[in-house]
């Protein structure tokens, strides 16, 4: 944006701001519905549309009948190390956006890993602060390059689940400024981002969405940000609270802490009505912005080329892919019989839990990528071990369609329901359909079995439900709330099998659930949230095992699909512990002992324990890949791509040997007692040693380290690709104090990065910047920043315990 359309733009604002009363002021800083504000005619505002990420677009309604293309895990983006294609992935979403008539998306995640347990952290990019930032600027910049609004959340300290709504974290203000606010700081000066979310939580005994000190004195005074600044969803409380804390907008509507209410406390003396002009201010600069105001051009006028959405997502998945473990196994070798075994191969886990869900119009699955890549009648599937017993929303073999009623039992209308789940947010309701007149809903159609047996049933969500499954009523009867601290896992969580029958394969049969709507059970969001689900037949588990080890060996290759689930990486609630869940442990073991070039492909959002990680040839991260994950897959087995992706968080070998893994408040406080050292910085400290540490990750290639250079501002290193096939390589640089260090710091940290590619044979020059952040310190006496001078090495390499040159700087107090 040019600073003559800036000027325009604060013209347009001032002009709309000056015709509006209390009351529409009022009313503009409070929801419309669930994700939009209020059109203002009179004004030329359209009404704002929001929509959450981060990686595709959902648009205003929750429902596979509206797809969106579905990129990799928020962790497998940060892994590339990339912020240009970070970028282009940015570009893509706001075409998505903009194809769905949004104009902000709700992202991205820069919350940090501060510990392995966060159960959102597929959500987030890294335990680094720096990568975090380099990540989180390339992903803004393309979003905001296509005319699109990012919200960059949750600031701040939302970094766990548990009791997230009212836990007070206390963070000492170096660990806050020099890990937790600096992502939002380095975003905030790097990518001038048009909104910033607020979290639930509180900081140091004020909740986020009225943190005067944070908001208007760090964000807004100290950095300039002078976008929009939105609560997390029912985050707002209080009304004066809110709007001498910074708060633009209370989300969602219409019933909020603004609105009406804001306009009587400005009649009644309770708040000054500047206040209200300034968040006022801040919504028309972002509707000018996104080209929702009369009489002023967007900031974008010219969106950018168009995305192959398919090609990109399939592009970031491979190059995330981290290779933690190669002894030969990969790539395969042309004509390999493949044993491909897994209940994750079949059915994909692409993406995370909770509000991140989007609905892609088609996923490619281990199984898929494989069977398309690899010569006729060389591949075989077992299922091995299921991730899961619990059941799941209904899926393949499933034709659903939801039927609202009313009161009297007449037909509002229906919709389309590829899944099992019932997710109306807000006014996303069938056409013809009302929250007002609806009475029940009927989730009802046909069921296929892929396989002969008893196909257990079952309901998630709470309130009345009637359950018939070929004639045959399994369940009738009332879902309460049971012990639930968060009311979202109440609604996406805790699915509950309710019965079994027996069913042949092929031969379909007549499904339904019945949902009378009652506001005792009603959703914590305005809406209709419930599903119907479904587990196939059970089978001994050591037989399905033992096929596995028997198609294993009779195989050149063995390729094992692990998986977390729903269950063990979602929104509201962090997780207990870090086993990869069922049998998936036994199934590797078993697998590797039959065929001792077995390969394990890991779809998990953040590090599980492997204890079996040193017994079989290789040992492939692929996050949770987005829709194109079972292609990109299979370009990685074969060798058609190199997997590019490096650690952007430590793994640990078990939990125990974790540094840090509090997430629990006491007595309503968690206190952050480890101070700047969190991530690497904590296991240096501890001494202790990962499985994988930070930065790791293997190519198809190797790479000669030659040369390092230092100017004071900038690196310069020399690699040479010393393999046989072409590659790409993440240089990165850490910084150490040289000798003893005068104040409490990291033993080293990351200082910069940046990728190089280069042919078999030849040398590529990575040019890195030193920010004159790395050498500085938050002085807590001075409330500054502070240069801590003296010499430092630098140090070149693969990763953080992987350098492989090292030369020396000497940093200055100017």
């Amino acid at each position: 944006m040019t600073d003559t359309t800036g000027t325009r733009h604060e013209q347009a604002v001032e002009t709309a701001l000056g015709t509006l009363d209390l009351d529409t002021k009022a009313r503009l800083l409070a929801g419309r519905d669930m994700w939009s504000l209020p059109a203002v005619p009179e004004i030329g505002l359209k009404s704002l549309v929001m929509s959450d990420g981060p990686i595709g677009v959902r648009g205003v309604r929750w429902t596979a009948d509206d797809p969106s293309v579905a990129l990799p895990s928020p962790t497998a983006l940060a892994a590339a190390w990339d912020p240009a294609l970070a970028r282009r992935a940015g570009r893509l979403l706001a075409q998505e956006a903009r194809r769905k008539g949004v104009h902000v998306v709700l992202a991205p995640t820069v919350n940090l890993h501060r510990t392995p347990l966060g159960g959102r952290h597929f959500e987030a990019y890294s335990e680094d602060p720096y990568l975090t930032g380099e990540i989180g600027t390339g992903y803004v910049l393309g979003v905001q390059d296509g005319g699109v609004g990012t919200t960059v959340k949750h600031f701040v300290a939302n970094d766990a689940e548990t009791d997230r709504f009212t836990v007070d974290n206390r963070i000492a203000a170096r660990p806050l400024r020099e890990l937790y606010l600096a992502p939002f700081e380095a975003i905030v000066k790097n990518a001038r981002p048009w909104g910033v979310m607020t979290a639930y939580n509180q900081v140091n005994g004020t909740t986020m969405t009225e943190h005067h000190h944070l908001v208007n004195e760090v964000l807004r005074g100290e950095w300039g940000f002078d976008g929009v600044n939105v609560s997390d969803w029912m985050a707002a409380r209080d009304t004066r609270g809110t709007i001498e804390g910074g708060l633009d907008i209370a989300m969602p509507g219409p019933h909020t802490v603004y609105g009406e209410a804001l306009a009587a406390a400005v009649r009644a003396g309770e708040v000054d009505e500047a206040l209200v002009d300034a968040a006022v201010r801040n919504v028309l600069r972002l509707a000018a912005r996104v080209g929702a105001l009369d009489g002023t051009e967007p900031a974008v006028t010219d969106p950018p080329a168009p995305v192959d959405g398919d090609a990109l997502a399939r592009e970031i998945a491979h190059r995330s892919f981290v290779l933690l473990r190669n002894e030969g196994a990969l790539p395969l070798a042309p004509g390999h019989r493949v044993a491909l075994i897994g209940a994750a191969a079949r059915d994909a886990r692409i993406l995370g839990g909770g509000s991140a869900q989007v609905f892609p119009a088609h996923t490619v699955s281990p199984l898929d990528g494989l069977t398309a890549a690899l010569p006729a009648g060389t591949l075989t599937h077992a299922t091995g071990a299921d991730p899961s017993d619990e059941p799941a929303p209904a899926g393949p073999g499933f034709a659903l369609r939801a039927v609202c009623r009313d009161a009297a039992g007449n037909v509002l209308g229906e919709g389309n329901l590829p899944g099992g789940q019932v997710q109306w947010i807000g006014d996303d309701l069938p056409d013809g359909v009302t929250h007002e007149r609806l009475h029940s809903v009927e989730v009802t159609g046909t069921f296929t079995p892929r396989e002969s047996g008893d196909h257990a049933f079952g309901t998630r969500g709470l309130g009345a439900f009637t359950l018939t499954v070929a004639g045959e009523t399994l369940y009738d009867g009332v879902q309460e709330m049971g012990d639930e601290a968060d009311p979202f896992e109440a609604f996406f969580g805790s699915p509950t099998e309710r019965g079994t029958v027996t069913l042949t394969e092929g031969e379909p049969v007549e499904v339904s659930l019945l949902h009378p709507l009652d506001r005792e059970h009603a959703a914590p969001l305005p809406g209709v949230m419930f599903s119907l689900v479904h587990r196939a037949p059970r089978r001994d588990p050591d037989q399905l095992i033992a096929e596995a080890a028997e198609a294993a060996r009779a195989a050149d290759t063995a390729i094992v699909v692990v998986a977390t689930t729903e269950r063990v990486e979602s929104e509201g609630f962090d997780r207990t512990d870090l086993a990869l869940p069922g049998r998936q442990d036994d199934l590797v073991r078993a697998v590797a002992a039959a065929n001792p070039n077995t390969v394990v492909v890991v779809n998990a959002g953040s590090p599980v324990e492997m204890p079996w990680r040193d017994d079989v040839a290789a040992v492939l991260l692929g996050w949770f890949p987005g829709q194109e994950g079972g292609a990109a897959l299979a370009d990685v087995l074969t060798g058609a791509e190199e997997p590019g992706g490096r650690l952007p968080t430590t793994w640990p070998a078990a939990l125990a040997d974790a540094p840090v893994t509090d997430v629990t408040p006491v007595n309503g406080q968690l206190h952050y007692t480890e101070g700047v050292h969190t991530g690497y910085r904590a296991w240096d400290r501890a001494g202790t040693t990962p499985a994988y540490p930070f930065g790791h990750g293997l190519g198809y290639t190797t790479w000669e380290y030659e040369a390092l250079e230092l100017s004071p501002e900038s690196a310069t290193v020399r690699v040479r690709n010393t393999g046989t096939r072409p590659g790409r390589e993440t240089v990165q640089l850490y910084a150490a104090p040289a000798g003893d260090d005068p104040v409490d710091r990291p033993a080293r940290w990351l200082a910069g990065f940046a990728s190089v590619q280069a042919g078999p044979g030849e040398t590529a020059e990575a040019e890195i910047r030193l920010p004159r952040r790395a050498f500085e310190i938050w002085d807590e006496e001075t409330g500054a920043w502070t240069a801590v001078p003296g010499t430092y090495e630098i140090r070149a390499g693969r990763s953080l315990t992987d350098t492989r040159l090292t030369a020396l700087l000497t940093v200055g107090t100017d």
